[in-house]
Order: structure tokens, then sequence, then C-alpha cells
């Protein structure tokens, strides 16, 4: 493949089911496959004119200026009959950098993202906060676009997104759904997020809650009878507390805490692990769901650190989950092999034990999650819905 047909290598990148794609000069296109970066064989190394024209191909005038000005810019960008992507231009080095992520035209289903039977419940809140967390490239967007789809399809509500930018396209279904891209619709989250206030909302869904603003005024909208939506990057339940409250001066930490319990409605961590085939990634997750224990580990700050173990114990009962509850239950399945499940769980020595089958203190927690797991899968089947 000789110099940089942009379309070929994004046509490539889908062929071979990329989640992301990287123009650097020096290099050939590089392909994220998996979770493993791999460059595009046979392929020339890109000139720095090559990445630099590309980059000024696929931005508008605002888009240049944002980049002359900052040295970066997020943008998204469509080929026709072949997908959209979420771009990010950079310098690196005195030379332009790009990464292409790939926005699948199709919004999954819960089912067809492996994701727990309780999202059901969690999608069908109608006012509260629910966020979705984990690193870059662990899937949130994904998730948050799957929620946004379920309600669509199963009752009528007004949406309102602000993402920076626009990824997943969705249609109006029962749902009047208008989306907002900072830079172009709306100069920011937080004067968007204010604005969707006065427009007659029922969900708002916030790409990122990134400032102290843009926090305060959706916990305003979640307090106020609104279902918000929105990720941030952090790795767990305990982290997402604790980023959100310190971003506040302490003199408001207090009152920051009160009202995050009484808005939460679910937090959901999530990382991306390889199946034992290779060929894709399923979701491992945390979920923690609002419950009276749980709303007064988010109270008390010496109590935060107790939200795991109120969420390793709430399962049977509130569909909560640890993450490695969720990995060894999708190493049951045969998702996922022993040696990654072990090598991906929080606690690698306990969860050895487990699998081996020696008695533990954690033994209870562990037998009620797998016999309300086998509950709930029983009752899908009965619904009428497989799991993969």
């Amino acid at each position: 493949m000789a110099g940089l047909d942009l379309s070929s290598v994004l046509a490539f990148a889908l062929k071979q089911k990329a989640s992301d794609v990287h123009l650097k000069a020096g290099m050939p296109p590089i392909l994220r496959l998996n979770g493993q970066l791999a460059p595009i064989k046979n392929h020339e190394r890109l000139l720095p004119v090559e990445v630099a024209n590309t980059a000024l191909a696929i931005m508008n005038e605002t888009q240049k200026e944002t980049f002359r000005t900052t040295h970066q810019v997020d943008l998204a960008y469509s080929v026709p009959g072949l997908g959209r992507f979420r771009v990010n231009i950079f310098n690196q080095r005195g030379a332009a950098g790009i990464v292409f992520r790939v926005i699948p035209m199709k919004i999954l289903s819960f089912e067809e993202l492996h994701l727990p039977p309780i999202f059901h419940t969690i999608a069908e809140e109608i006012r509260g906060l629910i966020l979705v967390t984990g690193v870059t490239g662990s899937g949130k967007s994904t998730t948050l676009a799957s929620i946004i789809d379920y309600i669509n399809n199963k009752r009528s509500a007004h949406i309102i997104s602000i993402e920076d930018p626009i990824e997943f396209l969705h249609k109006d279904k029962f749902c009047l759904i208008n989306q907002r891209e900072v830079g172009f619709d709306t100069i920011g989250f937080a004067e968007a997020l204010r604005g969707a206030l006065r427009q007659d909302p029922d969900i708002i869904m916030v790409g990122e809650m990134r400032d102290k603003e843009t926090i305060e005024t959706a916990l305003t909208a979640a307090e106020t009878g609104h279902l918000v939506l929105s990720t941030l990057h952090t790795i767990d339940a305990v982290e997402t507390i604790n980023r959100i409250v310190t971003t506040f001066p302490p003199y408001q930490q207090k009152q920051i805490r009160i009202q995050l319990a009484s808005v939460v409605r679910g937090i959901i961590s999530q990382r991306l692990i390889a199946t034992s085939d290779g060929t894709t990634r399923v979701p491992a997750m945390e979920i923690l769901r609002t419950t009276a224990r749980v709303r007064e580990c988010i109270e008390d700050k010496e109590k935060t650190k107790g939200l795991f173990d109120a969420i390793s114990k709430g399962h049977s009962t509130y569909g909560m989950q640890t993450f490695d509850q969720s990995i060894l239950s999708l190493m049951k399945k045969g998702f996922i092999s022993y040696e990654e499940a072990l090598r991906q769980s929080s606690n690698p020595a306990d969860f050895e034990l487990k699998v081996q089958g020696i008695t533990s203190t954690g033994d209870v927690e562990w037998e009620d999650f797998e016999s309300s797991t086998e509950e709930a899968e029983a009752k899908e089947k009965d619904n009428g819905i497989e799991r993969f």
C-alpha cells in the first residue's frame, strides 16, 4: 500500500474490526485490534506532509483555528458508505498526529453487548444520575448509546445530548432526541447543560463531566426531576465519588456528598477484556445501585471505602456486582480464559482461591452472586432473551 489514501486505510481498519487508527509521521498507519497495536503490513511509512495534509483536509475553518490556537482539536468525521469516526488531531514533536476512533453505525442492544440483566432496570429510571466510568477506550460511549437506544424504544421522552463531538447518531423513535455538539451547537458543556434545563428535557446526556460547573449543574438537573446520564474517567465507584467531591472546595464537599447520595441511581464502571478466541472484547463491569447503605457510604467520607463491600453483598437483592464477580461470570460462560480472568481481576489471590474452590470469608457473597446470576439468566430465557 503506497502513500496515504485515507479512505482505503479506514476501510481496511473497519474490515479488520479495529477500534482505532493512528497516523504518525515516520510510521505506517497503526491499528488497535482487540486492545493491541499493530501496523498495517506493507504500508509505506507516512511522511510529515502526508499527515499534515490529511489533518487539514478533514478540518473545517473553525477547527483549523482551534488547532492553530490550542495545538489539538476533537471532531467527528464521516465517510459516505463507510462509517463515522471520532477524531483527535494533535501536535507532537513539531508534526501533526491523528487518531481515529471507530464509531459503529449500529447501536447494539444490551444483549448484544453482553451487559448484565440489571441494565434493563437501570435504563428504566426516570430521574436521578447514572454515571458510566472507565479509562479511555473502555466502551463508555457505546454503553451510553445502548441505554439511550433502549429508552428510545420503550417510552416517550425528550432527550437532549451534549457531546464533543457527536458520536452515535440517534433517530427519533418513541423519543424526541436533540443532539448538540460542543463547538458547533454550543460553546461548552456547562453552557449547554444550563440551557437544557430550559428546553423541557426529560433526559439529559452529558458526554463528559469535565469541570466543577458542569458537575454542579448536572447535580442540580438530577435533583429537579431529570434523568442525567454522563461519563467520568474513573476506574470504580469509590474513585468516582471521590473525584466528584474533590472537584469542589473543602467547604462545599459535605453538601456535595449529600447531593450525590440523594441523586445517584447507578455507577457503572467498565473494562474491556479480550475473549478466549481473540476475536473481540467483552465488558467486565462493576455496578453500583443506590441503597440506604450506599447513600450512607457516599455521605460519610470515612465510610466511602465501604462501597466495595456494599457492592459485593448487593447482587442477589439489587443486581450489583464487583469487577471480580463480573470477571468470574464471564469466565464461567466461556467468554474469557482463566489466565486472562486472573490477570484482569482486582484481587488475583482471592480470585484464584475462589476458582480453586477453597473456602474463604467472602464465599457467602460469591455463592449469592452465582445463584442470583443463574436465576437472572433463567428469567431472560423465559422472556425469550438468548444470551450470547
